[in-house]
């Protein structure tokens, strides 16, 4: 598979499309994508998809992801975080402190969580952000998201620093606001940065800057992660070659054609659980991805990449 995953510390003030296009020059790549948007001030993983990596968005977009955030008390805006216009400020209760962590704790878990008017999810094809901004806001059913952890890290009134594991789809902002209501004081999203997305780590990022001086400077390699390695929560199957040869033609695929096939092979992918497999050459490279069809013991393609 000509394609590879690249893995940006995003920086503020730039939108994800405009670190991807930035990518794309640097790489002189034919397509550059990401898997998960960040707001233009926020800063952390950004998980780039080079050339024919980019068909693997759909299994990247559903993962788990980790924040650290700060929450502004006491001031509501009309998009939830430090960018949009202020609506409504209010004193903070002396109580706030000593109820913070028991608020918190209230949001750990399923929880339903109405997405902002300014973001880009679509009503009727047109982005619910450009509605908002032409006084047309539309308000989307809530959604069922999961906080899977939430750490107060610390407190400095008005600003609450927080730690957040979370589903895919989850706002941060919208989270920061819901918290401010429940005390009584309003707030938003003061600051925000990703640190874990598709099981990478902010630690495994690299600066626009240094990936321009990579690719100035060929003592300083490009750190780009074959596909196949990239999947990290998806268990693998090798091909030996003859089922390389099978996939190579679109040939059937039968399960017990691997002696290796994993029992629990359970992936998130659009908010619903799978049962997919990377398929792996002789040479460690990707060549598809399956999902076994039990019932018909085949195995049904969702990629071909050979």
């Amino acid at each position: 598979m000509q394609g590879s995953v690249l893995i940006i510390d995003k920086p503020a003030g730039l939108s994800s499309a405009q670190v991807v296009s930035r990518v794309k020059k640097l790489l002189r790549a034919k397509k550059v994508g990401h898997a998960g948007t960040l707001d233009p001030f926020a800063t952390g993983v950004l998980v780039c998809l080079v050339n024919q990596a980019t068909r693997l968005a759909r299994f990247f977009l559903s993962s788990e992801k980790q924040y650290e955030a700060e929450l502004r008390l006491g001031i509501d805006t009309d998009t939830q975080d430090r960018t949009g216009q202020v609506i409504r400020r209010r004193p903070i209760p002396e109580s706030v402190e000593a109820a913070l962590q028991g608020v918190c704790d209230r949001f750990v878990g399923d929880i339903a969580q109405i997405p902002p008017a300014f973001s880009a999810l679509k009503h009727q094809g047109v982005a619910l952000y450009k509605l908002a901004r032409s006084g047309k806001p539309v308000l989307k059913q809530a959604r069922r998201v999961r906080i899977e952890r939430l750490q107060i890290r610390s407190v400095s009134l008005p600003m609450v620093r927080f730690s957040v594991t979370c589903s895919a789809g989850t706002y941060i902002r919208t989270l920061c606001a819901d918290i401010g209501e429940m005390l009584g004081c309003g707030g938003h999203l003061s600051e925000l940065r990703r640190t874990v997305s598709s099981g990478f780590s902010i630690d495994e990022a690299i600066r626009l800057e240094t990936l321009s001086r990579c690719v100035a400077d060929p003592a300083w390699p490009v750190p780009l992660i074959p596909p196949g390695d990239a999947l990290k929560a998806m268990p693998t199957l090798r091909a030996d070659r003859k089922i390389t040869a099978k996939v190579r033609c679109g040939g059937t695929i039968d399960v017990k054609d691997f002696t290796d096939l994993p029992r629990d092979a359970t992936v998130m992918m659009n908010g619903e659980e799978g049962t997919y497999y990377k398929v792996l050459d002789c040479n460690e490279d990707l060549i598809a991805i399956v999902s076994a069809v039990p019932e018909k013991e085949k195995m049904a393609y969702c990629g071909v990449f050979i």
